[in-house]
């Protein structure tokens, strides 16, 4: 799907919405429990560093929607474990997608916490693409289906996710050469498998 806002921007976006110097860069850890936290000032030990913004991003000051993730956890863990995918790697797409607002639509009609398509949400039977747990369990199938496609290969599935599986095939099966793409296939590899480390760590 198309994210609802340009890729390189997606930890400025996630900056606290707060007036005054603003540290954008995103951190994060799991706790006992396997619950993940996110935020933008670290101010326990146990976070790590997941997403670093380029200072020139960083005066941006949207409404900060790191806070709200963790209402989000128990969709993420049963739509993962009921499609057989990582929790990782939707929580990475959510952080990518929308900055876990769900409330989010996108120039193209995406919706929602995973970007949804119209065509996606029908595809996949869901009747409120903004509800949460709908949204969620609809876009984990639709990555777990994607997986499948692509035999397991995290990069061509990132990459239809972003800009379709027609694009991925008219190129040859390789990552389309959009600039959005481009961007957004690394950007959320990097953090999936730094939530992943964490996870182990954990």
């Amino acid at each position: 799907m198309r994210p609802a806002i340009p890729v390189h921007l997606v930890a400025a976006l996630l900056a606290a919405g707060v007036a005054g110097p603003v540290c954008a860069d995103i951190y994060s850890f799991v706790d006992s429990e396997g619950v993940t936290h996110f935020t933008n000032v670290p101010v326990d030990a146990r976070y790590q560093l997941l997403l670093a913004t380029p200072p020139e991003e960083q005066a941006a000051r949207p409404e900060n929607w790191l806070a709200k993730s963790a209402e989000f956890d128990r969709y993420i863990e049963r739509a993962a474990r009921s499609q057989a995918v990582h929790p990782e790697l939707v929580r990475a797409v959510i952080v990518v997608e929308s900055a876990f607002n769900p409330r989010a639509v996108s120039k193209r009609g995406a919706i929602g916490l995973m970007q949804l398509l119209p065509a996606t949400a029908r595809r996949y039977g869901v009747a409120d693409a903004f509800d949460p747990e709908q949204n969620i369990m609809a876009g984990a199938h639709y990555l777990r289906d994607l997986l499948t496609r692509y035999g397991n290969n995290l990069e061509l599935t990132l990459a239809a996710y972003n800009a379709g599986e027609d694009a991925v095939e008219r190129y040859g099966h390789n990552i389309p050469p959009f600039e959005e793409t481009r961007h957004y296939v690394p950007t959320v590899l990097r953090i999936y498998r730094s939530l992943l480390s964490q996870q182990r760590q954990g």
